[in-house]
Formats: structure tokens, sequence, C-alpha cells
């Protein structure tokens, strides 16, 4: 009789713990997964907003277009080395630009434009003034007042942005207004002139180089 009772005591007690146990096994690896998938979601967060912020800025900043390839990798006239230098000074380092910078020197704008603040400037390549006829481009070289009107006609009083030239209609310097459109990395202005290295930075103004001498319309 007292073996049973021992037995039945002994039995009830078992009854009694294994569920305490079980219960606290359960809650201690459900608190352990749930710090454990708490932390994994917090790290990919992380890393996902880690990622979107390397991603947003970018190419927002950066130059864009077939020709910007060609210009140099370091020095005054590389990208680093315009953006330490006023636009005037700056376009008088890269090349491609030596006919435009001529033009900007006779018509006596190196030191409006170098003084400017905040502009924006589309600025026709050597290649876009050899499509102008020799003798014509002799003559306007030589009319101050005319090379004056044609140079101020290519500059904005503001600094633009990629998204702003989506469809966009500017005032210019020269006192008309300029068209742009497009998307992504291709530009045109007034439907003529495409962007080919755009978003460039200088020291107070934003350049894109084109492939077309821009004509004001009066």
């Amino acid at each position: 009789m007292t073996t049973r009772i021992r037995r039945t005591a002994v039995v009830l007690a078992a009854a009694t713990v294994l569920p305490l146990a079980l219960s606290a096994c359960s809650d201690s690896g459900s608190d352990s997964a749930s710090s454990d998938s708490s932390s994994k979601a917090s790290a990919s967060a992380s890393a996902s907003d880690d990622m979107a912020g390397s991603g947003s800025g970018a190419s927002a900043d950066e130059p864009f277009g077939t020709a910007c390839s060609s210009v140099p990798a370091d020095g005054a006239g590389s990208f680093d080395g315009m953006a330490k230098d006023p636009v005037a000074t700056a376009a008088s380092n890269n090349p491609a630009l030596s006919t435009l910078v001529s033009a900007v020197k006779k018509a006596g704008l190196v030191d409006t434009l170098n003084n400017a603040q905040n502009i924006t400037v589309f600025a026709p390549t050597n290649d876009a003034f050899a499509k102008i006829p020799k003798e014509t481009l002799d003559k306007v070289l030589n009319d101050k007042a005319q090379l004056t009107k044609i140079l101020t006609y290519h500059v904005v009083g503001q600094k633009l942005t990629p998204k702003d030239l989506e469809k966009g209609s500017f005032d210019t310097l020269e006192k008309s207004k300029l068209t742009t459109s497009g998307s992504g990395e291709s530009y045109t202005v007034n439907d003529s002139a495409k962007v080919v290295c755009g978003n460039v930075k200088t020291a107070n103004a934003t350049v894109y180089i084109i492939d077309s001498v821009l004509m004001p319309t009066s």
C-alpha cells in the first residue's frame, strides 16, 4: 500500500513538472527565434538602406554622355579639375572646347561668365563650330555684337539638373528662350543640338556639352 502511494506521488510530480519544463523550453526557443529573426530583419533593412543610399546619389551628380570618355582622367581638364575653376577657365582646360573659348575671349565674356553665379552653359564642341561654313563662322567671330548675342544665348541664369531638361523652356542671358527635351542620358536642345556630355560641374556653373551651335531666333 505504501509503495503504491509513493509511485502515485512520483507520477503526479512528474506530470506537474514536465509541462512547466516544456513551457520554459518553448518560451526560450521562441524568444531566441524571435530575437534572431528581429536581428536578421534589422540587418537586412540596414543593408537595404545602405544600398539605396549609395545608389540614389550615385548617378544624380555624375557626368553622362558618349563624349565624356574623352575628358582627361586627371589634371585641370578632368571633371575634378573643372569643378574647381569658374566656367570659362574650366572650359579653357578642355581641348574639345577650344573654339568656344576663343569665341568667348573675342566677345570679352570671360569675366562675365567666370563671375556669374549658379548658371548653366550649353557648350558647343569644336566639331559643332566646324558644322558652320568657314566664311560664315569667320564673319561671326569678327562681329562682336553678333558673337555676344550667340554666345549669351547658350547661357541660362540658373543651374539646371538633367531632370530639368526633360521638358523645359528657359530664359537665356541673350533674353530669348531655348527649349530642352529628353530623358535618361539622351537630351536635345531646341530639338536639334544633342547633349554629348552632360551634368559637368564647374565652380559656378553646370555645363552641358552639345554637338551643334545654338542660334537665337531673333
